[in-house]
């Protein structure tokens, strides 16, 4: 069966579901925290990570019949969960537009968190260092993106944010 069948629900819950929530969720969610130094090469590593993870998995066969195989599948559809889960909260922001709620209560970044979980569920179903390594430079680039997206969010949010940052993890 073909990798690319595994992207099938990400594009589900980051377009579909996110647009019939919140249309304004949509454009949200593509909104990038402005960059500053090493950020934009990170901006720039974590976009080609992404195009490489989606367009390789088209040349990736899932493989299943293992135990390592069952593991991969429980660890995808966790990560389906926590994207589901962190969108429609994403979806639902406060009135200020910050979000607190949900699963933003234990994490600040949960979408990122699901991102990861799903996609190493897809590198354990197929197998592939290559895509592993995707997937760890789409790691580390996220880190530096979500720095950007705090900036941003104390200069949006001030205190509020402050205090929320002391209260909530950046991951987990």
């Amino acid at each position: 069966m073909n990798a690319f069948l595994l992207m099938v629900p990400l594009f589900f819950i980051r377009f579909i579901l996110l647009g019939q929530i919140n249309k304004e969720a949509l454009s949200r969610a593509a909104f990038f925290a402005p960059l500053e130094g090493r950020e934009r090469t990170a901006y720039l590593f974590y976009q080609c990570s992404n195009i490489f993870i989606f367009l390789y998995s088209f040349l990736l066969q899932i493989r299943i019949g293992t135990l390592l195989s069952f593991i991969a599948l429980i660890i995808y559809a966790a990560g389906i969960g926590i994207l589901t889960i962190s969108t429609i909260a994403f979806a639902k922001p406060r009135q200020d537009g910050l979000n607190t709620n949900g699963i933003y209560k234990v994490s600040r970044n949960p979408m990122y968190i699901g991102y990861f979980i799903y996609f190493l569920g897809c590198v354990l179903l197929t197998r592939s260092i290559l895509l592993f390594l995707a997937l760890f430079i789409f790691q580390i680039s996220a880190h530096w993106i979500i720095i950007s997206e705090e900036r941003w969010c104390i200069h949006e949010f001030g205190d509020e944010y402050l205090s929320y940052m002391k209260n909530v993890r950046r991951y987990l």
